[in-house]
């Protein structure tokens, strides 16, 4: 089995506010070996999902992983990302789909999110 990645975003109007996405993509494809490991946006930028989880398809991926780069769960979360994936599954009934909790969830990066504030904050509260 073939598995990939797809870190699902948002998407925005300006390129640059997918930089960070892209160096977290990075970063996962020197740890992943030879997995996919692609990046898909719901909106404003392109791939998006289907063409994203298309051409994985093509390149012979058996099992994606769908992982949400939201911080927390919320409308397109609940309802819009699992109806993409259930359209996702019947456009391709041959590949198992499935999906991450949102990374802001996770308790890494909470943590990761909390050093990080207190170091902007600067000395005063390390």
């Amino acid at each position: 089995m073939t598995t990939a990645i797809i870190l699902f975003a948002h998407g925005a109007r300006d390129p640059e506010w997918a930089n960070p996405l892209r160096r977290v993509q990075a970063a996962i494809r020197q740890r992943a070996g030879d997995k996919a490991v692609e990046l898909a946006f719901l909106e404003f930028m392109a791939p998006t999902l289907a063409d994203c989880a298309a051409g994985l398809v093509a390149g012979g991926a058996s099992e994606i992983v769908v992982i949400p780069m939201f911080i927390a769960q919320g409308g397109h979360l609940k309802r819009d990302v699992p109806e993409m994936l259930d359209q996702l599954r019947s456009t391709h009934p041959e590949v198992r789909f499935s999906l991450a909790g949102a990374i802001g969830e996770h308790e890494t990066v909470v943590q990761a999110m909390a050093a990080a504030a207190l170091q902007a904050a600067g000395s005063e509260f390390a």
